[in-house]
């Protein structure tokens, strides 16, 4: 298991001055403006960055690194992962998981068995969307992380039970 968690994800250059603008993967933004340094992962290598300035603009992050002056430099870290060790995470709470510990996941419905493992999660904004795939009889199924679905996660045991709602798979 890897000892990081993915925090925000750099989608573009903003500016000729070296800004990046930040996806952020954190339901507190805000988060960014604690940091003096960040890990940058790329290409699975992880750089650390200096943070000279922050600003929020609408659901992005816009930074800026000590280390990156120009619009080409910052070009090269498109796609790189924001990423702080799991140790200097927020402490969540009770029912709340991060995202990373999710993926991978074995799902169980208490009648069905294996509906497969977590691929990815949808945030819709009112809840959470788990993307459920690798089971041989259900290709994909799309799970809505909702306390009457979601039974008990065992993220030691990468498990997750679940109830399915009625009409949810296909026959």
């Amino acid at each position: 298991m890897e000892d990081f968690l993915n925090i925000g994800k750099i989608v573009n250059t903003h500016g000729i001055k070296g800004e990046v603008k930040v996806l952020p993967l954190t339901d507190d933004p805000e988060r960014f403006a604690l940091l003096k340094k960040v890990n940058v992962k790329l290409n699975g290598k992880i750089n650390i960055f200096t943070i000279t300035s922050i600003k929020h603009i609408k659901q992005t992050v816009i930074l800026k690194f000590n280390e990156i002056n120009e619009m080409n430099e910052a070009e090269k870290l498109k796609g790189a992962m924001l990423v702080i060790d799991k140790k200097d995470a927020i402490i969540l709470p009770e029912d709340s998981f991060f995202i990373d510990d999710i993926i991978d996941c074995e799902v169980f419905d208490n009648e069905l068995g294996s509906l497969g493992k977590v691929n990815e999660i949808l945030e819709t904004g009112s809840n959470d969307v788990y993307i459920v795939k690798g089971s041989s009889k259900y290709k994909e199924v799309l799970i809505p992380a909702l306390k009457t679905v979601i039974r008990k996660v065992d993220i030691a045991n990468k498990r997750i039970d679940v109830i399915l709602p009625e009409g949810l798979l296909d026959d």
